[in-house]
């Protein structure tokens, strides 16, 4: 019950006790560590009433004229005015070379030579001739050409 009391405490406050359901009044009776929320509030608010905000300092609308005009004087800063410092640009420069260049890497060594096959979904790769992996693919694909190939077996090694 206290924690659904907690709204109508404020509102007690604000707007005196009537504005509080009977529930609530009855509540307050029976517990007093409400009541003394309710009274710790109170006290709090009386204090808020009383409190005067300080007034400025007469210097105060001068300074503060004195640095609007200072801060208006200076120049626009511009998105690209970094730009202007050689040492700056030369770095982004080379920066945006470097990462072209890795770019382009990439795009050089990517495996071109991979193939899906659509019809059963295997994966074929065809590598270049002259390469172990291209030459090993020549000679499979070709092994029927190979085994037919009599003329290599008559020749022997010690000729």
């Amino acid at each position: 019950m206290c924690e659904e009391l907690r709204p109508e405490l404020m509102e007690a406050v604000l707007c005196g006790p009537e504005a509080m359901s009977a529930e609530a009044r009855e509540h307050l009776r029976s517990c007093p560590a409400c009541a003394n929320q309710l009274a710790s509030f109170g006290e709090t608010m009386a204090l808020l009433e009383e409190w005067q905000a300080p007034e400025p300092s007469p210097y105060f609308n001068p300074r503060l004229m004195a640095r609007v005009r200072e801060q208006a004087a200076l120049p626009a800063r511009n998105f690209f005015a970094w730009l202007r410092r050689p040492l700056l640009a030369v770095a982004a420069a080379v920066l945006f070379a470097a990462g072209v260049g890795l770019l382009e890497l990439d795009r050089l060594y990517q495996d071109h030579n991979t193939f899906a096959d659509n019809n059963n979904g295997a994966v074929r790769v065809v590598s270049a001739p002259g390469t172990a992996v291209g030459d090993l693919q020549y000679l499979d694909k070709n092994a029927d050409l190979f085994s037919e190939f009599d003329p290599l077996d008559g020749q022997s090694s010690t000729e």
